[in-house]
């Protein structure tokens, strides 16, 4: 039995949250779970939308699974899934994104996984006002995390049976930053003679996205590069009702769906639960549940491909609970 921190979100977060627990359990998954609550609906109570007791709860657990989770704005609150990424060094963003029957989209034959530095990049927000017409951001790249996101990528990749990893800058501008980045890429590749090698500027790679995104298996980027492409990677499987997510460091991992908190549906039994239960798939393969992983999926995929029982935004009018239990039905 493995202990797993929950953090049930707000907004849709606790109805696609059930949505996957009732799933887990029909399929024999070996969890127990420990429920953290955070977001906005903690700040009155406890002056935070992430309470150090969450941190903790996962640093103890080491696996996290995470619905959406609401930072508001312009409160001088700082994002939650940034502040998670940096209080447990979760390094390395991974989102899969291929083509599922049923879901119906513009490209077929899709199947490849991006890997996203999490830590520096622009991302790590240092920036300065120097007069009133002028702003700077500092864009930091290291030598330590270039090689550790890139060695991630390369171990992905081997262990998943993919044949190339693509490595995304824009070293023909940012010669130093981006250039340090792919020397680090091409410094581990050295590593891993079976898999194959390749480099791609990230402007080039968005266009060949929207021609022959097949041709891709898996790419490794900045963290501010990856935060755009992985967006317009969802967007050729069918969205991001559908897009799941991990954060993964050396002691914990973090599983998340890629979608807001969608408040405006908030209980009103319409949410998808989806992406939230593809990335629960991943939480299980990573903490070696395979087996049960495989037989979600399998009845998951059923249930798209069935096309009977899908939410509004798949294209159908089922409601979260009819979805659910047709998948559960599936198993």
């Amino acid at each position: 039995m493995q202990t797993v921190t929950l953090i049930p979100g707000d907004g849709i977060g606790p109805e696609i949250t059930d949505s996957v627990i009732q799933i887990l359990k029909a399929a024999g998954a070996q969890i127990e779970w420990e429920i953290q609550t955070a977001g906005s609906d903690v700040i009155e109570t406890e002056g935070t939308p992430l309470p150090e007791r969450v941190i903790e709860s996962i640093k103890k657990n080491k696996v996290a699974l995470k619905a959406p989770v609401t930072t508001p704005i312009g409160k001088g609150f700082r994002s939650v899934n940034v502040q998670l990424r940096k209080s447990l060094d979760l390094y390395a963003n991974l989102r899969p994104c291929k083509n599922i029957a049923g879901i119906k989209t513009k490209f077929e034959n899709v199947d490849l996984v991006i890997v996203r530095e999490n830590t520096e990049d622009l991302y790590a927000g240092i920036e300065r006002q120097i007069d009133e017409d002028t702003a700077e951001s500092i864009k930091i790249i290291t030598r330590k995390a270039s090689l550790r996101i890139a060695e991630f990528a390369f171990e992905y990749a081997l262990k998943n049976n993919r044949k190339t990893v693509h490595a995304v800058s824009k070293a023909n501008i940012c010669k130093l930053t981006d250039g340090l980045f792919l020397n680090c890429s091409r410094e581990i590749s050295q590593k891993y003679p079976q898999i194959e090698y390749k480099e791609i500027l990230v402007d080039n790679l968005c266009m060949q996205l929207v021609q022959k995104p097949e041709q891709f298996d898996v790419l490794v980027l900045p963290n501010l590069y990856g935060d755009i492409v992985s967006d317009l990677c969802a967007g050729l499987i069918g969205g991001l009702g559908i897009a799941q997510g991990a954060n993964i460091g050396l002691n914990a991992a973090v599983f998340e769906p890629v979608h807001g908190s969608a408040p405006d549906i908030k209980g009103q039994n319409k949410a998808n639960p989806t992406a939230l239960l593809l990335s629960a798939i991943e939480m299980l393969k990573y903490i070696n549940q395979k087996d049960i992983a495989q037989k979600i999926e399998n009845a998951l995929f059923k249930t798209l491909k069935e096309g009977r029982f899908l939410t509004a935004d798949l294209g159908g009018s089922a409601t979260t609970l009819e979805y659910t239990k047709q998948i559960i039905s599936n198993l």
